[in-house]
């Protein structure tokens, strides 16, 4: 199983090993740029990610932009291995934004995705892609768009499988569009 939870400091432990296990890797998703230095595997770090995250997002879909910044509003999940239970472990980060600006059009898309290197090729992103585009669906969002580096195939793969029809590619970018389930 795989589900999205929303981000919380119950998540600490495994949240710092996910962490760790991405080392110096990119965390699509995870909204590290949102605190402005390091993630570090700390208590505090991530108490200091999560006020940033509450206030970066929004789960109201009537709120496009967020005033100021430039940046549309959008929902922080964390990606866990089963239920979202107790016992669940975070593997990963989603980011599902509301509404997309011109950069995203073009190159980021509605939801940014990614798993650590060591829960990767296990049904994970696919099954995470998936809880991402229904909650777009919810959200009335009729078209999700999604992107993946050119060279990045795992990532084209874990797409395709979530029924991503291909457009184009731009700035290096494999542009999908998903349609919602009704």
């Amino acid at each position: 199983m795989t589900a999205l939870v929303l981000p919380g400091i119950r998540w600490f432990p495994s949240w710092a090993a996910t962490l760790e296990d991405f080392g110096d890797g990119v965390m699509h998703g995870s909204g590290y740029w949102n605190l402005g230095r390091p993630l570090e595997p700390t208590e505090e770090c991530c108490k200091d990610l999560l006020a940033a995250l509450a206030e970066a997002s929004t789960a109201d879909p009537d709120v496009q932009v967020i005033p100021g910044s430039g940046r549309v509003a959008s929902t922080y999940y964390w990606i866990t291995s089963g239920d979202g239970g107790d016992d669940d472990e975070v593997i990963g980060f989603l980011n599902l934004r509301h509404e997309l600006n011109d950069w995203l059009r073009e190159e980021g898309g509605h939801i940014g995705y990614s798993i650590r290197p060591a829960r990767r090729r296990q049904g994970h992103a696919t099954r995470a892609l998936d809880l991402g585009v229904r909650r777009a669906g919810e959200l009335g969002i009729d078209r999700v768009l999604v992107t993946c580096d050119t060279d990045n195939l795992a990532s084209a793969r874990t797409i395709e499988a979530g029924g991503g029809v291909f457009e184009d590619v731009r700035n290096d970018k494999r542009r999908y569009w998903i349609t919602p389930p009704a």
